[in-house]
Parts: C-alpha cells; sequence; structure tokens
C-alpha cells in the first residue's frame, strides 16, 4: 500500500491480468478497494481516508485498452482482462434464457432501441414507459445483454452509453468471436470458483 495512485495502478493491472476479473469492493473477491487498502473493506469506500487513490485508480483502469467493465460478477461492476474478453461476449451474445426470462416491458423496449440502433445515450432518453432510462439500463446489464459506460454530462449528471455487444466488439477490434457460449460459460464458471475456494468468496455469475 503506497497511496501513490500511478504505482497502485500497475500493481492492480498485474493482479488484474493474473485473475482475469477484479470487483470494485468486496469483502472477500479480489477488488481494487482490498488490493490498495491492503484488507477488505466494508461498506462505501469513500470515507476510507485512501478514497482519493481508490477513485484515480478506478478511472485509470476504466479508460485502459485492455479492460472490459461489466457487471458479470455478483451483479456488482467488474473489470475484466482482455484475456477474458472473447468468453465474455460469446456468453452475453448467446440470447441464452436467462438473459431475457424477468426483463419488464420497459427493459424489453430500451433493448429493441439500442438494436436497431447500435448505440443509445440514456441522457437523450426522457423516460422508459415512466422508469429512468439509467434505472431500466442497469436492467439490461444484469443479463449482460448490452455493454454499457457511464459518463457525465455537460451538466454534471450521470448518464450511460450502452450499445450491442457486437457495437463493442467492433469498436475495440475484438478478434475471435467464434468461441462457443456453453464453453465460455465453463471456463468463467471455472476461474470464478478458483478465485473463490482461494479467497473464501461466494461470488457468482449471473446465470448461476
Amino acid at each position: 500500500m503506497t497511496g501513490d495512485p500511478v504505482e497502485e495502478f500497475e500493481k492492480i493491472l498485474k493482479v488484474l491480468k493474473d485473475h482475469g476479473a477484479l470487483l470494485v469492493s468486496d469483502s472477500a473477491f479480489p477488488s481494487l478497494t482490498g488490493l490498495i487498502v491492503g484488507k477488505s473493506v466494508r461498506g462505501s469506500w469513500w470515507s476510507h481516508p485512501l478514497a482519493h487513490t481508490i477513485f484515480t485508480v478506478n478511472e485509470m483502469l476504466e479508460e485502459h485498452r485492455d479492460v472490459l467493465i461489466t457487471k458479470l460478477i455478483s451483479g456488482k461492476v467488474t473489470f475484466l482482462h482482455r484475456t477474458m474478453w472473447t468468453h465474455v461476449y460469446a456468453v452475453a451474445t448467446a440470447s441464452e434464457d436467462w438473459q431475457t426470462r424477468s426483463l419488464s416491458n420497459a427493459a424489453k423496449r430500451l433493448l429493441k432501441k439500442v438494436r436497431n440502433e447500435g448505440t443509445v445515450d440514456t441522457s437523450n432518453l426522457d423516460s422508459v414507459q415512466g422508469l429512468k432510462p439509467g434505472d431500466v439500463a442497469r436492467e439490461l446489464e444484469r443479463g449482460l445483454l448490452i455493454h454499457a459506460t457511464q459518463v457525465h454530462t455537460d451538466s454534471g449528471a450521470h448518464a450511460k452509453i450502452i450499445e450491442t455487444w457486437d457495437s463493442w466488439a467492433n469498436r475495440v477490434g475484438l478478434k475471435n468471436r467464434g468461441t462457443d457460449p456453453q464453453k465460455a460459460k465453463q471456463f468463467l464458471e471455472k476461474r470464478v470458483r478458483e478465485l473463490n475456494e482461494k479467497f473464501g468468496a461466494r461470488a457468482q455469475l449471473p446465470w448461476q
């Protein structure tokens, strides 16, 4: 623990490459916050003395070309190293029942719009059947139905740029898109299971 954002970022990027996945914060599963603080942090990390470092490293990871952010593990913001991308893409684009089984009508409507347009800025949407666009987008994120990037509008508000996985894959130049979804799920399950066993965690994937 140094508190220096650059040093912490370099350390965490190496761990991310080794593990394949990190959470922002968790009581047991490997996380950015835990690595910076040196131990698990329960509750919000915003009040921790190293909150500025945690925030800065978080932003550095968000902008790194080898890092993908999704809600893959336990419904939480998950950093994924490039080595995991083809597996996540295969699962996300499989159109399996678990992804759409419990979608609200508002989520179905927004998903149709994203699939028609490729990319949607939620700040340009007034509402989706009376619900806040950001809330509906989070519902789609939980099913890995879209890729979402959080942005700040000119007014200072939070918004999301949501896009299809094909749009994301084209944008980042993802190759090897032919991975079998079932094999991809098995790969991800094995990785999470190994990390759970190593760190005494109980993380889950959205289809489990």
